[in-house]
């Protein structure tokens, strides 16, 4: 059983890079958005088999349900769904060269730092944490709950009014315009 585990999580994790890489590095915004569907997906279900499946639940919820959306909408709107040629600019050697600085400073400490390891998943007792969250937001962290919320609704009214715009004034007809001669 440990060996199905530690196979699916493989597996899990390289869709997860293979669909993030394909996301980070494609020039059509719509195969992009498709590809970070796959890695939100996939990271929920690495989630959930770690046994934090409120997370999992929450990672779908919001990032696929909401943001994704929201991306795709705003991905149509735009009317530049094909990707234009790209050119090698300062700013892409910059951000390779960044990127191997960061990683010649994090791969040392990866190997160095003494990671834990879990015991075997089936000796463990995976309990859900939803119950002792959903108590825990209703008693003592509802005062920010509640505030949070009223601060996205404060918010979603607030992009509903710019997103209105401003009213425009009605024209005055031509009749309107004449006057009456007696």
């Amino acid at each position: 059983m440990d060996a199905l585990h530690s196979i699916i999580f493989y597996i899990l994790a390289a869709i997860v890079l293979a669909s993030a890489a394909f996301t980070a590095f494609s020039s059509n915004l719509v195969h992009a958005a498709f590809s970070l569907l796959f890695t939100f997906f996939g990271l929920a279900c690495l989630y959930i088999q770690l046994g934090a499946d409120f997370v999992g639940v929450s990672q779908v919820v919001v990032y696929v349900g909401g943001i994704l959306v929201l991306l795709l909408f705003g991905v149509m709107f735009t009317g530049s769904i094909a990707g234009g040629i790209t050119r090698q600019t300062i700013q892409t050697k910059w951000s390779a060269f960044i990127l191997v600085v960061l990683l010649a400073v994090l791969l040392p400490i990866v190997y160095v730092t003494p990671w834990g390891v879990m015991d075997s998943p089936q000796n463990k007792e995976l309990t859900s944490n939803v119950e002792v969250i959903g108590k825990l937001l209703l008693t003592d962290y509802l005062l920010p709950f509640e505030i949070a919320s009223l601060l996205l609704l404060i918010a979603l009214v607030g992009a509903v009014v710019i997103a209105r715009g401003e009213p425009k004034a009605p024209e005055p007809s031509e009749d309107e315009n004449e006057t009456a001669v007696v």
